[in-house]
This record gives structure tokens, C-alpha cells and sequence, in this order.
């Protein structure tokens, strides 16, 4: 497991955040437990003759300070928050799962408030800065991945190790699809949605901004979307889990949410601002070491066979249009254990039960049975 750890180090210093002499480096962390993996990376960033700095976030404190925050802390944050972006080249954000449900009695005011105060520095640091986020194995994932502990800790390190220079190599001929395409329809049990992606960028992601990492993204045209879609994972979402969320769309907007659970407050989620009604990315997820969902969505939305909907802000890089203080990544696994489905680009046929099936895609099967 050292040597894993130590290749994930080098990986995130080296590959993904490419790491230059004089960055300064800003390593968040929750609770002490990645301190393994957080001490790797202080001696690989000091390799580079770079800067690290190291903050640690206890869950159970974060979430009671989201609880009783005022509007002075919220304007402290943004503070602190700029000061960071100001200050810091690179930032690494490593999340360790404790409990889902700690930040459940956060007031949705807070978390809005919060949002917006924040919107233009999380801005910053998304899109103008090299960031790496990751979810360092727990107990509780392990869990989730109904495994046991050493054998899911090698599983998600594998997961993060992938080779991504190889992945980047094999996702190209898809990239130059997606930019070519104008119509997409997916098809699914309880799916059936179709929306334009024309003239919009497709981007890659091979191990850059997360970890584990492996799927393409673009944003549809933001009135183009119509018809509905039924995610078939489970979808945590600020201290709630939603499953078999649906959403039914007309000329871009999500008309109808609903959920086996309380669609009340799935529908304040989708009511935080106008742009949380509308779509900011469509993307494919290709990592052959990710196969079934656990309820995180670092390693869910890259499940090989998968595709995410995300209804929220989109991403600088694919822009469409819409701004929104959300960025909710709902997935669909449309392999053949999953109930299958279809992707057309165009009217024609590019993946079946998960399954590219034109040939210059078919490299991105990868093992899939």
C-alpha cells in the first residue's frame, strides 16, 4: 500500500497539478487519517522546490460551524477564500468520509448565502488555478463498496493510479466525435432524452483536476434538452442520499423532479437559483477499474459504461450559458447489469449497453464482459 500511496503522490504532484518551482502548494485535509498520503506529497511538493502548506477540516466541527454561521463568518470565509486564491498556484483537497449525513441540519439559507458569497472565489479556484481533488479511502467507503477495508483501500488506490496518460490517448478519436456532433439522444430504462451539443468543446479528464478520474465532458445547448431521464444510483446531495431521481425537461428546463424518497426537498435543491433548473454538463465516465457505484461521486461519475447529467453550473471550459450556485452530478450506468440503454450521436448508434460499438471508439471497452 506504501508504494501505491507513494505512486499517487508523485501522480498528483507531478501529472495533475505539474507541480513548478515556487508554487505554493495549499494540501486541505479532513481528519488525520490520509496523513500517509499528505506526508508523501509534502516531500514530493519540496522535491519540486515548491511551497507546501497543510490545513486540516474535522467533519463534525465544519458542519457545526455551517450550522450556527452568521453572516460575519460568511463574509470571514470569503475572506479567508480569497486570501487563498490570491496566495496559492495549486490546490489539494483531500475529502475522508466519516458520515453522509453530518451536514444534514445545515439551514438551506446558510448553504444559499454561503454559495453566493463564495461564488466568485470557488470561480477562481475552478477555473484559474490547477486543483486536484480526491476522496482518500475510509472505513465507510468501504462499506458503501460492500468490501472489506485492505481489499477496498487497494481497490480505490488502483482506481487512482490508473494509467492516465494511456487513457488520454485512447479517449482522443471520442473527443473528435463530440465535436463534430449536433443531436444526442439516450435511451434507458424510464429514459428518454435528447439534447444538442453543436459547436460545444469536449475536455478530456485523464487524471488532472480529480482522482480517480476518467470520463469526457461537454455542456448541451442550455434550451435544447427535452424529454426525461431516470438515474439509476444513489445521488448524495448536501447531508441527504436521493435514489432514482427523475427529471423531465422541456426546452431545457426541468419541469417535473421527482425521487423515491422526499421529492420536497429534492425540488428546493433544484429551487436554490434559475440556473439549477437547467443543464451545465453532459459527460461519459470510461474508468475500467470503477464498475459500481458506492454513493461517491468522485469514483461513481467515472464508471466505465456510465454517463452523468448534471443540472447546475457548467464548467468555463464547455460553457453554455448557464450560472448556477449548484453542480449536482446525477448518474446513469446503462451497462446490461444496469437495465442497458443506448447513446446516439447524430441518429447513429456510438454505445449499446455500455458498449462503444463503432470501431474507433471500441479501445474505451477496455474489459467491460
Amino acid at each position: 500500500m506504501n508504494d501505491k500511496l507513494i505512486t499517487l503522490a508523485d501522480t498528483i504532484v507531478s501529472y495533475s497539478l505539474n507541480v513548478k518551482e515556487s508554487d505554493n502548494v495549499l494540501i486541505t485535509c479532513e481528519t488525520m487519517e490520509p496523513m500517509p498520503l499528505v506526508k508523501e506529497l509534502v516531500k514530493k511538493i519540496y522535491d519540486k522546490k515548491a511551497v507546501p502548506n497543510v490545513k486540516i477540516i474535522d467533519p463534525e466541527l465544519s458542519a457545526l460551524d455551517k450550522k450556527l454561521m452568521n453572516d460575519k463568518k460568511i463574509d470571514l470565509l470569503k475572506e479567508t477564500g480569497k486570501f487563498e486564491v490570491d496566495n496559492y498556484d495549486c490546490f489539494i483537497n483531500i475529502k475522508y468520509k466519516t458520515n453522509e449525513y453530518e451536514n444534514s441540519e445545515v439551514d438551506k439559507e446558510i448553504s444559499r448565502k454561503l454559495g453566493k458569497k463564495l461564488e466568485k472565489v470557488d470561480d477562481v479556484r475552478i477555473n484559474k488555478r490547477r486543483w486536484v481533488l480526491l476522496n482518500y479511502p475510509s472505513k465507510l467507503d468501504a462499506y458503501k463498496a460492500k468490501m472489506p477495508t485492505d481489499k477496498y483501500f487497494n481497490y480505490a488506490l488502483d482506481a487512482m493510479i490508473y494509467d492516465y496518460s494511456k487513457m488520454q490517448k485512447d479517449i482522443e478519436p471520442l473527443k473528435e466525435l463530440m465535436e463534430k456532433t449536433d443531436n444526442v439522444r439516450i435511451i434507458a430504462p424510464d429514459t428518454d432524452i435528447t439534447f444538442s451539443i453543436k459547436g460545444m468543446p469536449a475536455r478530456p479528464c485523464c487524471g488532472t483536476c480529480n482522482i480517480p478520474d476518467g470520463e469526457i465532458y461537454t455542456a448541451p445547448i442550455k434550451d435544447s434538452v427535452n424529454g426525461i431521464i431516470t438515474y439509476n444510483t444513489e445521488s448524495p446531495y448536501m447531508g441527504n442520499i436521493y435514489n432514482k431521481v427523475s427529471l423531465r425537461f422541456k426546452d431545457g428546463k426541468i419541469i417535473e423532479a421527482k425521487c423515491d424518497g422526499d421529492n420536497a426537498k429534492l425540488n428546493e435543491i433544484f429551487d436554490t437559483d434559475e440556473g439549477a433548473r437547467y443543464i451545465g454538463e453532459f459527460a461519459i465516465g470510461v474508468n475500467p477499474l470503477i464498475k459500481n457505484p458506492m454513493g461517491d461521486i468522485l469514483f461513481d461519475e467515472k464508471i466505465i459504461g456510465s454517463i452523468h447529467f448534471t443540472p447546475g453550473r457548467a464548467y468555463d471550459d464547455a460553457f453554455n450559458g448557464n450560472t448556477s450556485m449548484i453542480h449536482w452530478d446525477l448518474v446513469l450506468i446503462q451497462r446490461e447489469d444496469y437495465g442497458g440503454g443506448e447513446i446516439y450521436f447524430d441518429h447513429k448508434l456510438i454505445r449499446k449497453d455500455g458498449k462503444f460499438v463503432i470501431d474507433s471508439l471500441k479501445q474505451l471497452n477496455y474489459d467491460i464482459n
